[in-house]
């Protein structure tokens, strides 16, 4: 029920930036990628398209300017985001459309991000044990800013989460959400 809530009132938002994604770069509004989700099963993760239609050809050209360590490829000011791209990657934004995963039950709202098949592939077994929940919007990682910095660390907060998980726990990372949805939304805007 609460999803449906939050789906409701984040709906005007999303309607905005549909239009924003096709009056800026056209069609298609949605990117859409295979991720790994609970116990290894692949899913299709919904975002509002914040690249260019061609990033994933592109990605091979730009590898020597990946900012992250590890198997995942991160760079903050990626040269293929499109003009509203940038802006709704770095405040958020287009993660709203994972809240239609939340309701297919592919994803919940705190959890390990879910990896692209073909980087969650590379994982060493260790770092799989990150797949024994339903992956989320919103990570530990993130809050504590390991998710672009430190690969390993970011797998161990992972990992730590699955065996921390509770309400009261999730409850923790809400809090902390406010704020840090704050400070992305200000620094997006004012830098």
């Amino acid at each position: 029920m609460f999803v449906f809530i939050i789906l409701m009132l984040t709906l005007p938002v999303q309607l905005m930036i549909v239009v924003c994604v096709v009056l800026t770069s056209g069609f298609p509004v949605l990117f859409m990628q295979k991720r790994i989700g609970k116990h290894g099963k692949p899913f299709t993760l919904y975002k509002f398209r914040t690249m260019v239609a061609d990033a994933e050809k592109r990605k091979s050209r730009l590898r020597t300017q990946n900012e992250a360590n590890g198997v995942v490829f991160k760079i903050h000011d990626d040269p293929r985001f499109t003009r509203i791209g940038r802006f709704l990657s770095h405040t958020g934004f287009d993660e709203l459309p994972q809240l239609y995963n939340i309701v297919k039950g592919d994803m919940v709202f705190f959890g390990p991000r879910p990896l692209p098949v073909s980087e969650a592939r590379k994982l060493t077994p260790w770092m799989h044990e990150r797949e024994k929940v339903l992956p989320g919007i919103v990570s530990p990682a993130i809050l504590t800013g390991t998710y672009h910095k430190d690969f390993k660390g970011w797998m161990r907060s992972d990992v730590e989460y699955t065996q921390k998980k509770s309400v009261l726990y999730d409850l923790g990372l809400l809090i902390r959400v406010v704020p840090f949805a704050v400070r992305l939304v200000r620094n997006a805007f004012f830098t």
